[in-house]
């Protein structure tokens, strides 16, 4: 039986859409028609430039539906308009070029002699059908980075958003239908967990790629190992910002804000603990808290807004505890708390907060809070630092901030990450892979080595003299 379900404003906490829910005879149909447009329809029989030249369509088309899509994700998931602009749709606007850049570059055949003589050619072929599955907090970032690759790879898919984010999906879907695409190419089933399940436990799927947390990331591996389904899971993060005794505090401030604190913290690679060097500690959090006390929360729609709410009250909920976690820990608590905003009396904000003086064997600094909360940790040298930084059950991002790059680059190659920015946050850059280790997951996006992740790699070996 279908379902209704709402989407419900974080700002008004006021039902702001009804979206049907995809029932599981849908599920079942958006494969079968998958499977079909792969197996015997023209898109499984197309050229890496034809696909190549569908998304060209897809980025003309999405360039000038921008706006729509910028406040159609503000809305739904309280983004601030000025970075739902930037960085929730030109983000996506900017990559869908890139990965076909890549694609023109990719080496879809390669010719080999082999050891014993034969002359081998190794193919790229489509991994299959893939079920692409996204959460809310950067949802055309996430869906892009999984559904382009995909297509470019000559892949079909079927997408489930968020329940908090399904809109953007559907207005994204209204796009593709205008770029001829083959019937069932792409399809989206919009719903909860219950659609999800569908998509993971699915015989006809042959790839899952998950981005969300780290308790479902082992639900849906232990799902696919069922059916042998390839999965790539890009998962939580609880990533250090090491700063180094040299650094500027004011600089450091600055590029950790930005790193940690941007779509009000909900960014899985955020830089949410800040290690220093304890000669120093006093400086740097006085810098971090003149940095965070200037920023500026309220209604996402305002372009004044720096910081908007957060998605869902369960997420306020969530993120209210662990900063009473930490005060019941003997962090420090320098900044924020607990109650609203200034000027606030409803909507699922929370202030930004900072922490100092803390352990890493603190909550706050072991699991994910998924909110504007950074802690700051000290530490007495370099290898203190690194220790640190590693004494963690995730390995997504990190970042190492000096004046000095070789010392950077020497901290950077110790620490079991998937990824490093040295004076930065992690950057999103198109040509470099992106994933993690340990608690973060397995796979990479973005890169060729993403688009790799939707290839099977084929050896056809001609005997010698044949």
């Amino acid at each position: 039986m279908e379902h209704n379900f709402e989407v419900i404003s974080p700002h008004t906490e006021q039902p702001i859409a009804q979206v049907a829910a995809a029932t599981p005879a849908a599920v079942d149909a958006a494969v079968s028609a998958a499977r079909t447009a792969l197996d015997s329809g023209p898109w499984g029989r197309s050229e890496p430039a034809d696909r190549i030249a569908a998304i060209r369509r897809l980025a003309d088309v999405y360039d000038q539906r921008r706006a729509d899509m910028a406040q159609t994700i503000s809305a739904e998931i309280g983004a601030p308009i000025t970075f739902a602009q930037r960085a929730q749709v030109g983000l996506p606007a900017m990559m869908m070029r890139a990965f076909c850049d890549l694609a023109e570059r990719h080496p879809w055949q390669e010719a080999r002699t082999g050891f014993f003589g034969a002359e081998v050619q190794v193919r790229k072929e489509p991994v299959g059908v893939v079920g692409a599955i996204v959460p809310w907090n950067m949802p055309q970032f996430l869906i892009v980075t999984k559904l382009v690759p995909a297509l470019l790879a000559g892949c079909t898919v079927v997408l489930k958003p968020a329940p908090e984010s399904p809109l953007d999906a559907l207005l994204l879907a209204e796009m593709l239908s205008q770029i001829d695409l083959p019937p069932g190419v792409v399809s989206v089933v919009p719903g909860g967990v219950d659609v999800g399940e569908r998509l993971v436990g699915h015989p006809g799927i042959d790839k899952i790629s998950f981005t969300g947390s780290t308790a479902a990331g082992r639900a849906v591996a232990a799902a696919c190992g069922a059916n042998l389904t390839r999965v790539s899971l890009e998962l939580g993060g609880k990533s250090a910002a090491i700063v180094l005794d040299d650094a500027a505090p004011e600089k450091v401030a600055a590029g950790v804000r930005s790193a940690s604190l941007s779509n009000s913290g909900q960014i899985c690679n955020a830089l949410t603990r800040v290690l220093v060097p304890e000669a120093r500690h006093d400086e740097y959090v006085d810098a971090l808290a003149a940095e965070m006390s200037g920023i500026r929360v309220g209604d996402p729609s305002d372009p004044a807004t720096q910081m908007g709410p957060l998605v869902s009250q369960r997420q306020q909920h969530r993120v209210r505890d662990y900063i009473e976690i930490g005060q019941r820990e003997g962090a420090k608590l320098v900044l924020g708390g607990t109650g609203m905003p200034d000027g606030l009396d409803r909507g699922w904000y929370v202030r930004p907060t900072l922490f100092a003086a803390a352990d890493n064997g603190m909550r706050i600094a072991r699991e994910e809070i998924f909110g504007p909360v950074i802690t700051v940790i000290p530490y007495r040298d370099d290898d203190d630092a690194v220790t640190l930084a590693n004494d963690s059950d995730y390995g997504l991002a990190g970042s190492v901030w000096t004046a000095d790059t070789d010392r950077a680059l020497g901290i950077a190659a110790r620490i079991r990450t998937g990824t490093l920015g040295i004076n930065q946050g992690y950057t999103m850059d198109p040509f470099a892979p992106f994933g993690g280790v340990k608690g973060s997951g397995y796979g990479r996006e973005l890169g060729p080595e993403g688009l790799d992740g939707y290839l099977d790699t084929k050896s056809i070996a001609v005997a010698p003299g044949a």
